[in-house]
């Protein structure tokens, strides 16, 4: 993947697929039950493989999932350079809403992962982005998410990703890493009721 699809990430880049494997999928992923991720295929694209539905185009994941609270989080959200300002973001982020938001009584049309398809039927869903990612913030609110705050010096990361512009203290014990501001932003059951459903069915049925 490219480097620059990981700028304000809190992991990546990686060299190989290998490196990715071990970076995201073992260590971030595997190591916590609330973690889940999906590879994001474009199906208006022809595949590289007669395995593939389509061009791969991404990654998309549910994280930090309390099924005790019915909530979770859309995360490791990675857009490959061309698919981006198109329908693919919308759409994969669009049918993960419909699977956590629908109830289980009511699954969506345009749910098709295999296996069980009835929704969840979830009561808040995350997004969380670094404070100057715009893009991500963007897709969020075009997508029904209200954005609840900014958290500040909300986590430390390793140079060189791109931090908050501000310096840590002289005698930080880890001043050799970045802070991050995320902005925090949530879709809710009964924003997702009252009109979030259209405006999401709205951008799923965008092409291009």
């Amino acid at each position: 993947m490219s480097p620059d699809v990981f700028k304000f990430l809190p992991f990546g880049p990686f060299a190989t697929i290998e490196a990715f494997n071990v970076g995201l999928i073992e260590n971030r992923i595997q190591k916590d039950p609330g973690n889940i991720i999906f590879a994001i295929y474009d199906k208006t694209k022809p595949s590289t493989s007669n395995n593939e539905p389509g061009a791969f185009a991404g990654i998309i994941g549910l994280i930090n999932t309390s099924v005790l609270n019915f909530a979770t989080e859309i995360g490791c959200v990675v857009i490959l350079p061309a698919f981006q300002r198109t329908h693919v973001a919308s759409n994969a982020v669009g049918i993960l809403l419909h699977y956590t938001l629908d109830l289980p009584s009511s699954p969506s049309p345009v749910i098709s992962f295999k296996g069980p398809t009835n929704a969840l039927g979830l009561r808040r869903i995350v997004w969380q982005a670094h404070h100057l990612n715009k893009g991500s913030i963007r897709l969020a609110e075009r997508m029904g998410f209200k954005l609840e705050g900014v958290l500040r010096w909300d986590r430390v990361l390793p140079s060189p990703t791109v931090g908050n512009g501000r310096d840590v203290r002289d005698g930080d014990p880890r001043k050799e890493c970045v802070g991050r501001d995320t902005a925090m932003l949530s879709l809710c059951w009964d924003d997702w009721e009252e009109s979030a459903k259209e405006v999401v069915d709205r951008a799923i049925a965008r092409r291009g």
